[in-house]
């Protein structure tokens, strides 16, 4: 729910691209389907979101380390 949810409030211009929220909406959900997929070992399901997950990571980490240099100005 929270993946779509997401994509629906992105979608609905209620969020962007570069929100911490939407990003930090995408790595839980997928870290839900990682879980889910490994637990019915549907491990290409697991890989995918696990990648997922990790492109929300890395995005929110640019985003806190962008919003923390901009805060030390």
């Amino acid at each position: 729910m929270l993946i779509l949810s997401a994509y629906l409030l992105l979608s609905m211009g209620r969020l962007t691209g570069q929100s911490a929220v939407y990003q930090a909406m995408n790595v839980v959900g997928a870290a839900g389907f990682v879980v889910n997929g490994w637990w019915h070992r549907a491990v290409p399901s697991a890989s995918l979101n696990l990648v997922w997950a990790l492109i929300g990571a890395v995005a929110l980490w640019r985003i806190g380390r962008k919003g923390s240099s901009t805060s030390a100005m």
